[in-house]
């Protein structure tokens, strides 16, 4: 444990030398890699941490997508929402609603509101009264990302095999074979299971919750550039799905990851991005006698 434990001390205080810790990231999350592309450019947002929260600039009229790559060697469950609104439903977002299902390491990009098991409505950075949830009476939590995972529980020993007497045994293949899954009904049978392990203190969530709060109260006191943004409604797009079960681990999510969003002018004028302040140019100072600032004598010849 000393080596290993010298060994990051070591790293953090390079890190800290070299000013790495001030940069921003691209992903967060310990169960999964969470990032936000932008699909029109390709590139991923940088992500800003300001105020006890993570944010991105987004273009306004860019379309975007939340892209997910499962860390762990299991399935999990990542139930998605973007301004308050669960993507696949379009119910107002909760913890127990439907989700897409990650394979081991798996990665995958949402890239809209899904309409059906084969077309999504691609996400699209908009003005705040274009946005999806603004336009269904749901403007109250306009302006950021969230992804609730959730690990899945083992399966159940199976018993063995009982040794019958008859001149042969019936064997049952209570096996299904399915192919790509990625949606999760997430029915209530599935979202507690019994004797599941304790779930996360909800004071974390008090705590962001009050973050959120406190970040808006500043956002609000400072007088912004733009109109902020929200995500809207757009063009349909193909994207196949399709279902299976997933028992969840517990009832509450194992992990949950925000990501608030704006645009960039916003987020400068907020103080969420602080950009390297120019050094003025000296200003111009007249002088009496401008020939003869500089004395010089006669130069030697060539």
């Amino acid at each position: 444990m000393k080596p290993r434990s010298l060994t990051l001390h070591a790293l953090a205080a390079l890190t800290a030398l070299l000013g790495l810790a001030h940069l921003p990231a691209q992903a967060i999350g310990r169960l999964a890699d969470v990032t936000i592309v932008d699909r029109d450019t390709g590139a991923t947002l940088p992500v800003h941490y300001a105020r006890g929260e993570y944010w991105v600039a987004g273009r306004p009229g860019a379309r975007y997508a939340i892209t997910v790559r499962n860390r762990l060697g299991e399935r999990v469950l990542a139930v998605p929402s973007v301004d308050g609104v669960n993507v696949l439903s379009g119910e107002t977002a909760a913890w127990d609603q439907r989700g897409y299902l990650f394979s081991p390491y798996e990665r995958y990009q949402i890239t809209g509101w899904r309409k059906s098991d084969s077309q999504v409505a691609a996400f699209e950075f908009s003005h705040i009264a274009n946005s999806y949830a603004a336009r269904t009476g749901r403007p109250a939590h306009v302006g950021v990302i969230g992804v609730a995972l959730f690990r899945e529980q083992p399966p159940m020993p199976q018993p063995a095999p009982a040794i019958t007497p008859e001149p042969y045994s019936q064997r049952r293949d209570n096996s299904l074979g399915l192919g790509r899954l990625r949606e999760d009904p997430a029915s209530p049978a599935a979202a507690g299971a019994a004797g599941a392990p304790a779930a996360p203190a909800p004071s974390a969530e008090a705590e962001s919750s009050a973050r959120s709060q406190s970040a808006d109260s500043v956002a609000k006191a400072v007088p912004m550039p733009s109109a902020k943004l929200g995500t809207a409604h757009g063009q349909r797009e193909t994207s196949v799905v399709t279902h299976t079960s997933f028992t969840r681990l517990q009832e509450q999510p194992n992990e949950i990851i925000s990501i608030r969003y704006d645009s960039r002018e916003n987020l400068i004028a907020s103080g969420v991005i602080r950009e390297p302040i120019a050094r003025p140019h000296a200003p111009h100072v007249p002088r009496a006698f401008p020939q003869s600032d500089n004395l010089s004598y006669v130069p030697d010849p060539r």
